[in-house]
Formats: structure tokens, sequence, C-alpha cells
């Protein structure tokens, strides 16, 4: 984990100090004896022992809601696929016992796929609104810039032109005519830079 991690103790590290290694090989003999319990409750368990484990670098949360989703999926009877920062803070919030962690934790996960639903609904239903809107244009860069869209939350002209394989010239004529249309729209709101998604 350490090697992975890129994670090195100091050179001078104090005789009492617990080396990584160690830290990193107790939060694993822990989440071993967990093994009997759903994965989705071993997940919400490794979250919130990984910064009691000290293996959290500065307080960053991000490998331990990795490792989460890593554990969440792992024999295939657990969530292949929650996204539960969509769900707001409750679920990766650690205050309280763990029952009320765990309740945290199962709500956030509701929460956040009933939004990731939502979202891909609108996505759906922008999709055919737009197959329709663009069938009249012509050429191979419409339905690869919308297919674009409906793969991606935001998209830039450099990154459309690279995903489509289209010219810069083509991405930015359609990127403007389906602004215009209202099909989408520019989030970022300055002359360089600009970022598109699709309008719900």
């Amino acid at each position: 984990m350490a090697a992975f991690l890129d994670r090195r103790d100091p050179e001078n590290i104090e005789g009492s100090a617990e080396r990584f290694e160690d830290r990193a090989g107790g939060w694993l003999d822990v989440m071993a004896a967990a093994a009997e319990l759903h994965p989705i409750t071993r997940a919400c368990m490794g979250f919130h022992l990984w910064s009691l484990a000290g293996l959290g670098q500065h307080g960053d949360q991000m490998e331990a809601a990795v490792t989460a989703s890593r554990i969440a999926a792992s024999d295939g009877s657990g969530a292949i696929f929650a996204p539960l920062a969509m769900g707001g803070a409750g679920g990766l919030r650690a205050s309280g016992l763990p029952p009320k962690r765990l309740t945290g934790w199962l709500d956030g996960m509701n929460s956040a796929i009933l939004t990731a639903m939502r979202h891909l609904n609108d996505i759906e239903t922008w999709t055919s609104k737009t197959e329709k809107e663009m069938s009249r244009l012509s050429g191979r860069t419409p339905p690869a810039l919308r297919a674009v869209l409906t793969e991606w939350p935001m998209i830039s002209a450099p990154m459309a032109e690279n995903l489509t394989g289209a010219s810069r010239t083509a991405v930015q004529r359609n990127l403007s005519w389906m602004e215009a249309q209202g099909l989408i729209r520019e989030v970022t709101r300055q002359g360089r830079y600009r970022m598109w998604q699709a309008s719900h």
C-alpha cells in the first residue's frame, strides 16, 4: 500500500512514531476481520477508519473514497457504481457513532443514486430532442458532437475536437449553432477557455 500511494515515512522518524506500513497494516487487519459484512457496510467502515488509522494525508479524503468504492464493488454483490458525493456531504460526514455514520452513508448513497438517475433521464431526454433538432444538419460532426455532450458533463472546443476527430472550425461552428438553438449553454462566461454543457 505504501508503494501504491507513494507514501514514505521521514528518514528521521522518532522511535515512538508509528510507521506508515504499520498504520496501513492495522487498517488492512481490521478490514480483513470485517470480511463477513456486506460490501457496502465494509466500504463505509473502511472510509471512516482511513483517517483514524492515519492513512489520509493532510485531511485528504479522496484516497479513502476511492478505496471505499473499490470495496463496495469488490465481489459484485455490493454497489457497482455509487456516486456518493452527488448526494451531498451527509454520506461522507465523519461524526457520530458507527450506526449513525452507516445510516448517513446509506442515506447519502440513496440520495446520490436518485440524483444520478435524474441526471441520466435528463440526458436521455436531451439526446432525443437534440437528435431531432440536428437531423437537418449534414456531416459527421453534429452526431459526433452530440455523442460527446451526452457522455461528458462539460466540454471545451479542443476536447470536442480531440474526441470527435473533427476540425476546430467544424466544432466551433456546430457549438455556436447548438448554443443559438438553446441545446447547449456556455458555462464559463469568459472569452478564452470556454466550456459548454447540455441544456436540460
